[in-house]
């Protein structure tokens, strides 16, 4: 098929809506005011490099077996909710701790283990 002009009936016709178009002003102002949005993917670097310490994470397991225990033994909907809020947190903090336990030495960022996190004074005890 060959794309060429449009028989004359039809270019006015054409010619006659685009008028039409142009003389609407709100439409105009829509078209002029519209802004493309694309849609942007969440950046999860700051997650996946989340490095709790276990510390945190031992409060936030109690926090969540207090909540099961005491919403099992009440069966009060707000510590049930509570608890279906905390529950995957925690298993997220743990599973990150695990991981971080699991890599090697040498992979782990300085200022991130276990022994950097309290660096301070381990420096201090070897400047002495």
């Amino acid at each position: 098929m060959t794309i060429g002009r449009l028989p004359d009936h039809e270019q006015r016709i054409l010619d006659q809506l685009e008028a039409d178009l142009r003389r609407d002003r709100r439409l105009d102002r829509r078209l002029r005011t519209l802004q493309l949005k694309r849609r942007r993917r969440p950046n999860l670097a700051p997650l996946a490099a989340y490095r709790p310490h276990p510390v945190t994470v031992a409060f936030s397991l109690a926090t969540s077996i207090i909540l099961m225990v005491t919403g099992i033994r009440t069966s009060d909907p707000g510590v049930i909710w509570a608890f279906a809020l905390v529950w995957p947190v925690t298993l997220f903090m743990l599973f990150r701790l695990l991981c971080r336990w699991s890599e090697p030495q040498e992979a782990r960022e300085p200022g991130a283990g276990d022994a950097e996190a309290w660096g301070p004074r381990r420096r201090h005890r070897e400047e002495q």
